[in-house]
């Protein structure tokens, strides 16, 4: 049992957060933004647990379709349903039972975030089989990776503004960068097998759509928050907390500029910082005011 339960924590990355703090802290800010401030323990609990559940449950979905491809990569060989120390079965009764445990939490919210909650669940599914066809799968990545913030706006207001997807388009210029990193880390690896990534098709371009893509999230996101945030709040510590992550982009492009396996592996498992030094500031805020 001990060991089954070691490769079911290895299936859904329960040693790499990165991936779900990747979620977490864009789904938190629009939470922030749409109850302007502290959205309530009972709000922050089920959208903290679903975007760990639903991470994870996208990390089987992911292993599963990928099964075939993972196996020639280096980096993903050993993965537990690649390397056939977990079925397929079991994998997928892992990630259904998690995505079950999600939409449980989703309804103690409203109706229009449960059926919102559908689409996100169809998306997710979908991402691992765009990279089949989709020259840049990463942009459905994403849609997926971006769901919760308009979840986030349903959840407190009952609609959605439409400055709300001002910042899912924000998100999604974020996502393309840091996975266009991180799909430069197995460039090689997929042309050799035939998966379409950002990284291929962008070619020599790639590190000078990586910062656009920045610039683009940090612009639109900056112009979104300063547009829903409510009269009065202080906005010294959103500018912090964009100068912190404006830097944490520059210090990116030193350690992708080379294409180096390891530099652009690093640059995507830091991200997450990013998003955090935005929520910060943005919780900081909110917070004096």
């Amino acid at each position: 049992m001990r060991e089954r339960l070691s490769l079911y924590l290895d299936l859904i990355r329960w040693n790499r957060p990165a991936g779900w703090l990747l979620l977490l802290w864009p789904t938190l800010s629009a939470l922030w933004l749409a109850a302007g401030g502290f959205p309530g323990w009972h709000l922050l609990l089920v959208f903290t647990l679903g975007t760990v559940l639903m991470r994870s449950a996208g990390c089987c979905i992911n292993d599963v379709a990928d099964r075939d491809f993972d196996r020639h990569v280096r980096r993903t060989a050993q993965r537990p349903v690649t390397s056939g120390k977990l079925s397929v079965r079991e994998a997928l009764a892992v990630g259904a039972a998690l995505a079950l445990l999600a939409f449980a939490l989703v309804l103690s919210t409203n109706a229009l975030t449960i059926a919102l909650s559908f689409a996100a669940l169809a998306v997710a599914v979908a991402y691992p089989f765009a990279k089949r066809g989709v020259s840049m799968p990463q942009a459905v990545l994403g849609v997926a990776f971006s769901f919760g913030i308009p979840m986030a706006f349903a959840a407190v207001r009952a609609e959605i503004p439409a400055l709300a997807w001002v910042l899912v388009a924000a998100s999604m210029a974020w996502v393309l960068a840091y996975d266009t990193e991180y799909a430069m880390v197995d460039r090689e690896d997929d042309v050799r097998i035939g998966i379409q990534t950002s990284a291929i098709t962008l070619g020599r371009w790639d590190v000078v759509a990586i910062m656009g893509f920045y610039a683009l999230h940090l612009a639109l996101w900056s112009w979104a928050v300063w547009q829903l945030l409510p009269p009065g709040t202080w906005l010294w510590p959103l500018a912090l907390g964009l100068a912190l992550a404006a830097a944490q982009v520059l210090w990116h492009y030193q350690l992708i500029r080379g294409r180096d396996r390891e530099g652009c592996f690093r640059a995507f498992r830091l991200n997450h910082w990013i998003g955090c030094a935005l929520f910060a500031g943005l919780a900081i805020a909110t917070w004096l005011r």
